[in-house]
């Protein structure tokens, strides 16, 4: 029964070693899909947090640069006045993800009433920390319905 613990926990030590890094070797063009899925569920994270009006944890995926610079009651102000798709989402969807310059880019379209709302998100990594630093709206469309 010992070698059959010793050779799971073995397999598990190897699997962790082999996978690699998702902010290793940012390079410019289009994301990987590892640094995309770490992309996509800290956007995530932030946008269920907004929908759950938890301020906090909202502004808790946000940059270093950012926090420091917006308050929590600035960040609520700002999300409820220009953002209000974000809590008032149906649902979203993931696009293009891209890297230039050490900034990553993710678009996202978010559903809420009868629109959708392409936003474009930039994030920066800090430390090893991936933080929001933006997102801009950038497209309006109305669902068809078929």
């Amino acid at each position: 029964m010992r070698r059959i613990i010793a050779a799971g926990v073995t397999v598990l030590l190897l699997v962790g070693c082999a996978q690699k890094d998702p902010f290793e070797d940012l390079a410019d063009g289009a994301c990987t899909s590892a640094l995309a899925g770490v992309v996509n569920n800290h956007i995530s994270g932030q946008i269920d947090a907004l929908a759950e009006n938890d301020w906090e944890l909202a502004r808790s995926f946000a940059s270093e640069n950012f926090q420091s610079n917006v308050s929590l009651e600035d960040f609520t102000f700002i999300i409820n006045e220009q953002y209000p798709m974000l809590i008032e989402n149906t649902g979203y969807e993931f696009n293009g993800c891209n890297v230039a310059d050490s900034t990553i880019t993710q678009e996202v379209d978010v559903t809420s009433g009868e629109q959708v709302f392409t936003l474009t998100y930039s994030l920066t990594l800090t430390d090893s920390t991936l933080g929001v630093e933006s997102a801009v709206i950038t497209k309006v469309a109305s669902q068809v319905a078929v």
